[in-house]
């Protein structure tokens, strides 16, 4: 039998003393399937002259081989018995003053990276049905397969409990042909009722079983929901065992900055829905689902926001009014699987995964994710990669270039953008791991002086596939695709300068940064040499002052005229310099046909990575006030306002003053709270010093969340509380010269106009 199928989670069971790698997965036929392979053994490498010290144990095999390290030395292979036994034999390498090399690749993995496999996988062999409805393949022949997009199950699971989550009193879930709530107690119609505790976890395992998800997902679904479930089932004696096959459920919490937790559930995955919303890039002021619920969504959960104790609430619907309650505890599930649904979220991490290899709950591990895509083509060339280096220290890596900007307001900008620009050097200049070891005379040099080969990269090829996989979704209109690979692509650089990477090279890294400030400094002389007026430049975008007086049309011929002789003097230039053929891809992003540029504050300089214009009549901002969400509302109402005024030539301190007269007389209140994150995770955690949303937090008494809101008022910060009133005496005189000054006087002093006149006083002289 041939079957193809897409891969959920790829693990490994030791069964009399033998590892089995089993994968789970979902068949394009629909049935769920585990491959199991007890052929594979764990090894890892050392070099040829260290091998003699596993020459008389038993359980370890040593295996001559062809390979080589990135320098070129001669690699012998060394097998062990189970993965268990990996760690202690790389200790016996370094205790000999030896490199092991590769011994840190977790075991599943390896077995997808020898065989090719990422995400999608066709199989041959016979399986066998288990009782479960499972397909099981013993020892079949794997290899890698194309076009395979599996149609998941998912279910969302969400639970209710008391206040301090001691009890559970419900569970929802909703997907996967489910619709329904559980609770403890009497039942209104269309709910299920139990006598017991014990007996609705017995319930829910039950149900979960029988319906055989393929994902589970839910809001903080990992850190609440199955935590304390799992809890809760080992107190009351019940098998919290929701997986495919036997086995427990396992939490991990990742090691990077992000600390996201994880739980494994054997042959499903489970997804948090607030994690998969952020790696998605959709912004929010926070990620409670209330507030992605109505931004997403357009409207909330079931209980209104403006309740002041929602714990409270909720054990008084449980006791007096259990139709509502059920319907809050149905809701929570429903809202949590329809913004994944509305915003394709499952289909982009299933994308991810076929583009890089890795399960679906660690696509956003790009390091291994890196691994996955590189060490399969190292392999091909005859290269095994080293570990990674845990005593390496981070070093530093050079950013990319910055212009300093020329403050103003201008008609007609241009702003042209190098598509991909990290990757397009990669590929231009060979820049790669293997290129920069296998370097030799005639080598690409780059402006940090780090060497490349010509002749010998893997990057270079893998990216042209990126690419073309890329322009192919874009035809095609699949947008999941696109994003899925332009993740991919811009990771490709972060991992290289990240001391975690087992590739970790800052003359690598800085290669790269360096070929870009060098571009842009390029393009700016090449514009320049044509007249042409550089306003900012950043990383890999130029903004370039047009004819003023140029209509839309004129001003988009010439911008687009300008583009190809542009790109015309760079490849030309990188040509004549390095003899290779230039990758590099200049776009006309867009033409402002209003632009401004503020300076920064005190100084006379424009500002970095803030600015705003008007393209097809819509008004864009980049990192000023009103769209940081730090910034109270008013801030927005103002700079938006003054900003369209003065993009449509209308006069703008009239506006200036009725703002401030209407915030003093009370009318602008409610716009006046800051929203400030918890960065530390709790307000005990800040101990050196005391900033004002701390303040705040601490007067609120434990009633914030990681979002605290506040306004100052005459007693300093005050938090603002859902259900409760609204702090007194404002301190409305702090937000005028706080907020409405700096936000008004970076525009004004552009129409030589000053904030001071908009309050009815005389305007300072400057004697600059």
């Amino acid at each position: 039998m041939s079957a193809r199928g897409f891969i959920l989670q790829p693990t490994y069971r030791i069964r009399n003393g033998v590892p089995v790698v089993h994968l789970h997965g979902k068949l394009t036929s629909g049935e769920p399937f585990v491959v199991e392979d007890e052929r594979f053994r764990p090894y890892f490498f050392v070099h040829t002259d260290v091998a003699r010290i596993f020459s008389r144990d038993r359980g370890v095999r040593v295996e001559e081989s062809q390979l080589r390290d990135l320098r070129g030395a001669p690699v012998a292979r060394v097998i062990a018995e189970i993965p268990g036994d990996v760690p202690r034999l790389r200790e016996r390498v370094e205790r000999a003053s030896g490199e092991a090399l590769e011994a840190d690749i977790r075991f599943a993995y390896r077995y997808l990276i020898d065989h090719g496999i990422r995400g999608a996988v066709e199989i041959e062999g016979e399986p066998e049905r288990m009782r479960s409805g499972l397909l099981r393949f013993r020892n079949p022949e794997l290899s890698p397969a194309e076009g395979v997009r599996p149609e998941l199950d998912v279910i969302s699971l969400d639970i209710e409990t008391t206040p301090d989550a001691s009890h559970v009193l419900s569970f929802a879930l909703f997907g996967a042909g489910a619709d329904e709530v559980h609770l403890v107690g009497r039942a209104p119609e269309g709910a299920v009722g139990y006598v017991e505790e014990a007996e609705l976890l017995r319930a829910l395992v039950k149900r979960l079983t029988q319906l055989d998800p393929d994902v589970i997902t839910g809001w903080n679904v990992v850190d609440f929901d199955l935590r304390v479930l799992d809890r809760r089932c080992a107190q009351l004696g019940v098998a919290f065992e929701i997986g495919r096959i036997p086995g427990r459920i396992g939490f991990q919490r990742d090691a990077t900055f992000t600390r996201q937790s994880r739980a494994d559930v054997p042959g499903r995955q489970v997804l948090d829905g607030a994690g998969l919303l952020r790696d998605a890039f959709v912004t929010l002021d926070d990620y409670s689902l209330e507030t992605a619920a109505r931004a997403v969504l357009g409207r909330g959960k079931a209980i209104d926001e403006t309740v002041v104790d929602r714990p409270a609430e909720i054990q008084r619907l449980y006791r007096e009014a259990p139709d509502e309650f059920v319907a809050y505890n149905r809701e929570d599930a429903r809202l949590a699987l329809e913004i994944l649904e509305r915003e394709s979220l499952i289909d982009l991490v299933v994308e991810r995964s076929l583009l890089c290899g890795m399960q679906l709950d660690r696509v956003n591990a790009s390091i291994a994710s890196f691994d996955l895509v590189y060490l399969p083509e190292l392999r091909r060339r005859g290269f095994v990669a080293p570990s990674v280096d845990r005593e390496r220290k981070s070093a530093r890596v050079t950013g990319g270039a910055v212009l300093e900007g020329t403050p103003g307001l201008y008609r007609n900008v241009a702003v042209y953008d190098f598509k991909s620009l990290y990757p397009s050097l990669m590929r231009t200049f060979n820049l790669d791991p293997l290129a920069h070891a296998q370097a030799n005379c005639d080598s690409i040099e780059a402006p940090n002086g780090a060497h490349f080969s010509r002749d010998r990269a893997i990057l270079p090829d893998v990216l042209e596939r990126f690419y073309e996989r890329r322009e192919e979704a874009k035809r095609r209109g699949d947008q999941h695709a696109d994003l899925a690979i332009k993740i991919m692509m811009n990771a490709l650089f972060g991992v290289l300068g990240a001391a975690s990477c087992r590739f970790f090279d800052p003359e690598v890294a800085n290669a790269i940064t360096t070929f870009g400030q060098q571009t842009l400094h390029w393009t700016r002389e090449a514009l320049e040499a044509e007249a042409a007026e550089v306003l900012y430049g950043d990383t890999d975008s130029l903004f370039v002052a047009l004819d003023p007086e140029a209509s839309g049309e004129r001003a988009r011929r010439d911008a687009e005229a300008l583009r190809e002789r542009m790109q015309g003097a760079i490849s030309k230039r990188v040509r004549e310099a390095y003899g290779v053929t230039p990758q590099l891809d200049l776009e006309l992003e867009r033409i402002y046909s209003r632009f401004f540029l503020p300076s920064l504050r005190g100084s006379q300089a424009g500002s970095k990575k803030r600015y705003a214009g008007l393209v097809e009549g819509e008004l864009e901002i980049v990192g000023l006030e009103s769209v940081r969400s730090d910034w109270p509302a008013v801030a927005k109402r103002l700079q938006q306002g003054m900003l369209a005024r003065l993009f449509r030539d209308e006069p703008v301190l009239p506006y200036v003053q009725e703002i401030v007269e209407q915030l003093r007389s009370g009318e602008l209140d409610a716009e006046l709270v800051i929203r400030k994150r918890l960065r530390k995770g709790s307000v005990e955690r800040y101990t050196a010093s005391t900033p004002p949303h701390i303040k705040a937090a601490r007067k609120a008494g434990g009633a914030v969340d990681r979002v605290v809101r506040y306004v100052i008022a005459a007693t300093g910060p005050e938090p603002v509380l859902p259900g409760r009133p609204f702090p007194e005496k404002l301190d409305r005189e702090h937000y005028v010269e706080k907020v409405l000054r700096p936000i008004a006087d970076a525009i004004l002093q552009h129409t030589d106009q000053s904030f001071d006149e908009a309050l009815g006083r005389p305007r300072q002289l400057s004697l600059l």
